[in-house]
């Protein structure tokens, strides 16, 4: 089969790999698509992704794929059935896995058969879930991000009736936009230096939209929300904001940073804040989590509430996929770029 490679000069290619080996609790899984993750696929190709050292490693970790084996034990999953989130850990010896799933097949673990046999799966196996059958295989590839958001969201103790700033406006921070509405947030503020994507989060809800880079976040976040907004959430990796967080936010606020930045030092200053206040770094969404947030978002999607097309914006075959990142490394203006296989 092929997948694809990144190495420690940052080159990435197709390459020839052999199948991966199921065992008795394992399903195989061709692979029909897979979500590129511009902050965790981008930091692991520059070597700044927080515990992916070794190169080469096999890259990918958003996938949707149809069972076409099953292990002995396997009691949860059946041929046929489309999944969410394989992961191929047992990678050929001299490459590492960053979740190996840009790859044409792959494994799900059925963790339910391994806990009445008395085994503890591996963590990754919480959230490989089955999807209905009548699901779109490339939409349900921002079922991932869907999943995490709202699976951070709870982490972060967000609130109905509090408000909330969100910074960043790519797929992540669209879907905290229009989650936050859905849970009863308000007054929701988006900020984005793009314009177009201020309008998307007009569409999903927001209630205020600031273009980050010609306005004074902060005073006009204060005057929206003069005794200052309960929550502030970096969803796109910009330290410096927690700095202009600290002066919007009430005493006992909270500021939210979701996601691994490339940058892990900030110098905060917390002279211009209440003398009360949080600071919640949600770097790596929990499986079992996110599993428990998967019959919601499925839900949301078959009521018509949520439709993941619209945070969709490229679709590329794998043997294009180099594109996709070239969109990316080019910074030319993408939501979520899909690969097919």
């Amino acid at each position: 089969m092929k997948s694809y490679v990144v190495y420690a000069d940052q080159h990435c290619a197709i390459e020839e790999m052999p199948m991966p080996t199921y065992g008795d609790y394992d399903a195989l899984v061709k692979i029909e698509s897979c979500g590129v993750c511009s902050g965790t696929d981008m930091k692991i190709i520059h070597g700044k992704f927080k515990g992916v050292e070794q190169y080469p490693a096999v890259l990918g970790h958003e996938g949707v794929g149809r069972v076409v084996a099953l292990g002995s034990k396997v009691k949860n999953f059946a041929i046929g059935d489309l999944v969410l989130m394989p992961y191929w850990s047992d990678v050929p010896e001299g490459y590492s896995s960053a979740w190996g799933t840009y790859s044409e097949y792959n494994i799900v673990t059925d963790a339910v058969a391994m806990e009445k046999d008395g085994l503890i799966p591996d963590d990754f196996a919480y959230g490989q879930r089955k999807l209905p059958a009548e699901f779109d295989p490339v939409a349900s590839a921002m079922i991932i991000t869907f999943r995490e958001v709202l699976s951070t969201m709870k982490r972060f103790g967000l609130e109905a009736n509090k408000s909330i700033a969100i910074l960043g406006l790519g797929p992540v921070g669209l879907s905290f936009v229009q989650f936050a509405k859905l849970m009863g947030m308000g007054p929701v503020i988006a900020m984005d230096i793009d314009d177009a994507k201020l309008e998307m989060a007009k569409a999903k809800g927001a209630d205020y939209v600031i273009n980050s880079k010609t306005t004074d976040i902060v005073k006009v976040i204060r005057e929206i929300c003069p005794d200052g907004i309960d929550y502030a959430l970096d969803a796109v990796g910009v330290i410096p904001f927690i700095n202009q967080a600290l002066e919007c936010i009430v005493p006992d606020g909270k500021i939210c940073v979701y996601g691994i930045s490339e940058q892990m030092t900030a110098n905060i200053d917390w002279s211009k804040c209440p003398y009360n206040w949080t600071l919640h770094f949600h770097q790596f969404p929990s499986k079992k989590a996110e599993s428990e947030a998967h019959d919601q978002i499925c839900a949301w999607i078959k009521a018509g509430i949520l439709n993941p097309m619209d945070y969709i914006s490229h679709v590329f075959d794998f043997a294009d996929i180099d594109k996709a990142f070239d969109r990316i490394k080019n910074r030319e203006s993408s939501m979520k770029m899909v690969i097919k296989f």
